[in-house]
């Protein structure tokens, strides 16, 4: 039912709204500022280095030839489109839907989820904590991601309690019905796994699944253009159901599930689908897993990116004993490692940084963590050159 949320959506009359709008530190005013605080917040997001580089991360397909083919950027634009859908009908806060949805993948590590995989392995070995690219996307925005102030000074960019809940929250495996916010305040830091919370607004559930609902739909038209599922077309059209005579492509997916959502869920209920398409979109979920993300094609490139990100870390990370051994042997990589990190660490610091302290340089444990957010900031072009570099002469 139209606007069926209205009265629930981030805005003043909200009980939860001061705690939504709270920021870790009061963000400079202009007196000619407009923008509202989340319209502030979308501002940021995209004038972000990291936004920036998800045009050349991997979605799904790792370097296709096609240039239709999805990267995490396009997803990203799908995400907020489809919640900005579902916000608008249900009479939310379409403002806060679009920054949460623009940043919500932030933090993916270059050749998307396999890449995610393998940089979490090396963080559960080295620094004794798993990686997951929803609390690495609050880490780059609360820490890494840096903006210049009016007077040139650097700058965290310094988010929204609801647009960072939303990041983090954001987890699009899900596979329960009837999704609804919290009402605890939490701080953030006490997330500890992907889907341990609901989001702390309907605005932050709505991008959660809208999530879903954009990658299940790209993914298997993209799959179908490159040819992965020539063999399951067949298994596909009666998964779907399609009798009209309409193609199998990701304009029919999303708008039969958005048309669902939007009329089934309530305050009572939540964000739901029916039963029926509920069961449908799970079956898909598992014919997505069956026949793209662990199909065979998939498995040569998987072996190729634990190559580049292993044989980056672990050269960056000889660098803590025995740097100008290696800065003399890669001076590039070393370089380009230095300039970023001398943002974040305490040594010699200027008089326009004004961002926070993140690593304690004579700390392995630091250096370590230091190398797996700057391995995660790299898209996929950058990795294959700083490993070309590596191991070329």
């Amino acid at each position: 039912m139209k606007d069926i949320l209205k009265e629930y959506a981030a805005q003043e009359t909200n009980p939860k709204w001061e705690n939504m709008i709270k920021r870790e530190n009061e963000l400079y005013k202009r007196k000619e500022d407009i923008r509202t605080e989340f319209e502030r917040d979308y501002t940021r997001i995209i004038h972000s280095t990291a936004y920036r580089r998800l045009k050349h991360k991997t979605q799904v397909f790792f370097s296709p030839e096609n240039d239709h083919i999805c990267t995490r950027s396009e997803h990203v634009a799908h995400v907020e489109s489809i919640s900005y859908t579902i916000a608008k009908y249900l009479g939310l806060n379409v403002e806060l839907t679009k920054a949460i949805a623009t940043a919500h993948d932030i933090g993916h590590s270059p050749f998307g989820h396999a890449g995610e995989r393998v940089l979490s392995k090396i963080a559960t070995r080295d620094i004794g904590e798993t990686f997951w690219h929803e609390k690495n996307g609050l880490e780059m925005v609360d820490n890494i991601e840096l903006l210049e102030d009016p007077y040139g000074n650097k700058q965290n960019l310094n988010l929204t309690y609801a647009v960072r809940d939303g990041i983090i929250s954001h987890c699009g495996e899900i596979d329960e019905n009837e999704l609804r916010p919290r009402e605890d305040f939490i701080d953030l830091s006490e997330y500890k796994r992907p889907n341990q919370f609901a989001p702390y607004t309907w605005e932050g559930c709505v991008v959660k699944l809208a999530d879903k609902i954009a990658y299940l739909g790209r993914d298997i038209e993209d799959a179908i253009t490159l040819g992965v599922l020539d063999e399951h077309l067949e298994e596909l059209h009666k998964l779907i159901n399609h009798n009209s005579g309409e193609k199998i492509n990701n304009t029919v997916i999303i708008n039969e599930l958005i048309y669902d959502v939007c009329n089934n869920s309530s305050v009572e209920k939540g964000l739901c689908f029916s039963e029926e398409m509920f069961k449908k979109l799970n079956e898909l979920k598992r014919f997505n897993y069956k026949n793209i993300y662990l199909s065979e094609r998939l498995d040569k490139s998987t072996e190729y990116f634990s190559v580049i990100l292993n044989m980056i870390y672990d050269t960056l990370k000889e660098a803590f004993t025995n740097k100008q051994k290696i800065k003399s042997m890669y001076p590039k990589l070393i370089k380009d490692f230095e300039d970023w990190f001398s943002n974040y660490w305490n040594l010699n610091r200027n008089e326009y940084q004004k961002n926070k302290i993140v690593f304690d340089i004579q700390e392995k444990t630091d250096f370590c963590r230091a190398i797996i957010y700057y391995i995660s900031g790299m898209t996929d072009n950058y990795a294959i050159e700083m490993y070309n570099n590596i191991i070329g002469f």
